[in-house]
């Protein structure tokens, strides 16, 4: 071991050198045995001693270079285990710091031992915390790379081929807080994904409905808003973008739009099929032909669902039905016109309109065989007539009902005079006790009369003054028939009271007489009352003519006489036809007068 310091001086050291040269037990080489050997080669090449200490000073310099060499490498390798150890210290908190800890388990909480003895303990918690930064860097590059796809997705910048780039992790901050910020966000997202899919899904199912019941092509017309849509492809690749989603409703829209229009013009086309067959009187089987066209003549159009229900082809072939009939039509004009002047006839007649019907046929078959007319322009003109002659026949109704109900009390006056003239009324004769029940029913409806005759006077009047014209009962004034009824009843009236005073006087002459001559019987009956007929429908009572009334048999108000065809002259029916009187003055004839006699 060279044990030469700066501080020895040479004499010193030649003695160690000497003595560890002397020392038999060091058998190796040191620096005394060289400095021995080399004052051995200087006493025989007899060197002075100013030569021996030149030598031995450089010798002694020397020795002090490799010291102060050493001195200075160990000072830099001291150095550099404190640099590291600063360094390890400064990850260590780094580490900690990215990671959001605040410690970690294991580490050293004291900075004692010397600097390889810190460095080794905090090395495996460097290791570890390397490790659990590498784990959480890769938790955070997939939860970014999810959420940098989503997001790409929902932009539309996403192709099927695509593949996403790996995303860039902020490695200053790896905390679970901030993992879970990524997590919640790409929750968000992943419940929006969901969402939007739900639509995409729900939208792609009404284009397929849609598509079927316009009897388009779903394929094509879906992969023209994108390449995804397409049922090959699957649900998690579908497009969910923004573009997507108001490309998908705007097809939607165009596709609800259409089949609104289409389902329009299959019912106008279904409407005018109906009034074609309903003119022509087509038979059932060739209407069948094209039910799955009329099938939809009320339908809405969210009930509409049958594939192709509203294809082009089936709007082209009742298109080309329509025309057809159309053409038919034109050439059964006189016949269809004719059925349709019948129709407006019936109105008339159960309104009780009188209208020249000879004359409305000749002009129509005269318009036809012109031929300058347009058929649709003339049914049209028809319909119009019609639906003015329902209108008006629904604004007579009330009247005409209150008329039915005065004409059939008139026939029971009728019939309950001629029952109280019956002197065998009362006799157990078959059906007695019908004629008994009909008659007390008659008197009731007898007394109800003025009543009757009152409020349909009030009612024509009122109707008379909202439209500006009169109320007409087959071509004669109601109120003139009303007017002549309450005449003919006072006078009936009068004629009655005239027969009882004569009968009265009567009995009292024959009273008279018996008191005079003795009784004895009467040679006559008695004289019954002159009976005072009602003006018939078809002539007055007296057999003169009167008024044409319409009477009808086929009409709702027809009588028990004209049901068998012929006209009962024994019994008077209800006037019709007469001319108004005041309200005041119908009231006094008729309410006024005294009630029939009736049977004791």
């Amino acid at each position: 071991m060279f044990h030469l310091f700066v501080e020895v001086p040479i004499s010193v050291s030649l003695r160690m050198a000497v003595t560890d040269a002397q020392n038999p037990l060091l058998n190796e080489i040191t620096c005394g045995s060289l400095l021995q050997k080399l004052q051995q080669i200087w006493d025989e090449v007899g060197e002075s001693e100013e030569e021996r200490d030149k030598m031995l000073l450089q010798l002694e310099q020397e020795c002090l270079d490799v010291y102060k060499r050493k001195v200075d490498q160990a000072a830099k390798s001291r150095e550099q285990l404190l640099q590291a150890l600063d360094d390890a210290q400064s990850e260590l908190s780094n580490l900690l710091s990215a990671l959001g800890e605040k410690s970690f388990a294991g580490a050293p909480e004291k900075t004692t031992g010397t600097i390889r003895e810190q460095l080794a303990a905090i090395a495996p918690v460097l290791e570890k915390l390397w490790k659990q930064k590498e784990e959480r860097i890769k938790e955070f590059s997939d939860v970014q790379l999810q959420i940098q796809k989503i997001c790409g997705e929902v932009a539309g910048n996403l192709k099927l081929s695509e593949q996403v780039g790996p995303p860039t992790v902020d490695e200053a901050d790896l905390s679970l807080k901030k993992l879970d910020e990524f997590h919640a966000q790409l929750q968000e997202l992943q419940k929006e994904k969901s969402d939007r899919l739900h639509k995409v899904l729900d939208f792609v199912s009404t284009v397929h409905d849609l598509c079927a019941a316009l009897g388009m092509d779903f394929f094509s017309t879906i992969t023209e808003v994108h390449p995804s849509l397409n049922d090959s492809v699957g649900v998690q690749a579908k497009s969910i973008s923004n573009d997507t989603l108001s490309k998908l409703a705007k097809t939607v829209l165009a596709l609800k739009e259409e089949k609104k229009q289409r389902l329009q013009k299959i019912q106008e086309l279904a409407a005018q099929l109906f009034d074609l067959w309903n003119l022509m009187d087509t038979p059932e089987e060739e209407r069948n032909l094209f039910e799955h066209v009329t099938c939809n003549i009320s339908a809405s159009v969210d009930e509409v669902t049958i594939p192709g229900a509203l294809a082009l082809d089936l709007i082209e072939q009742a298109e080309v039905e329509v025309e057809r009939l159309d053409q038919l039509k034109a050439s059964r004009m006189k016949e269809i016109a004719l059925k349709r002047q019948a129709e407006l006839e019936e109105i008339y007649a159960h309104a009780h309109i009188e209208i020249d019907s000879v004359a409305a046929q000749e002009k129509i078959m005269a318009l036809i065989d012109s031929g300058n007319f347009e058929p649709s322009e003339l049914l049209a003109d028809m319909d119009n007539q019609i639906a003015k002659a329902k209108e008006e026949a629904i604004s007579r109704k009330e009247i005409l009902d209150k008329v039915e109900k005065w004409m059939s009390a008139c026939e029971e006056e009728s019939w309950l005079e001629d029952y109280n003239r019956d002197e065998n009324r009362y006799n157990a004769s078959r059906g007695a006790h019908i004629n008994l029940k009909r008659a007390e029913k008659a008197r009731i409806l007898v007394n109800k009369i003025p009543a009757i005759v009152d409020t349909l006077v009030a009612k024509t009047r009122a109707w008379e003054e909202e439209r500006g014209i009169s109320f007409t009962y087959d071509g004669v004034p109601l109120l003139a028939m009303l007017d002549e009824y309450a005449m003919l009843r006072h006078d009936r009236e009068e004629e009655k009271r005239r027969m009882r005073d004569q009968k009265r006087y009567n009995e009292q002459l024959n009273t008279e007489q018996e008191a005079i001559f003795g009784s004895r019987p009467s040679p006559n009956r008695p004289i019954a009352p002159k009976k005072v007929m009602v003006p018939r429908a078809n002539g007055s009572a007296n057999g003169t003519p009167s008024r044409r009334l319409s009477l009808n048999a086929h009409q709702n108000g027809a009588r028990s006489a004209a049901k068998d065809g012929k006209k009962d002259n024994s019994r008077p029916v209800a006037p019709v036809n007469y001319v108004a009187i005041s309200k005041e003055d119908a009231a006094s004839h008729v309410s006024g007068t005294e009630p029939l006699p009736s049977s004791p």
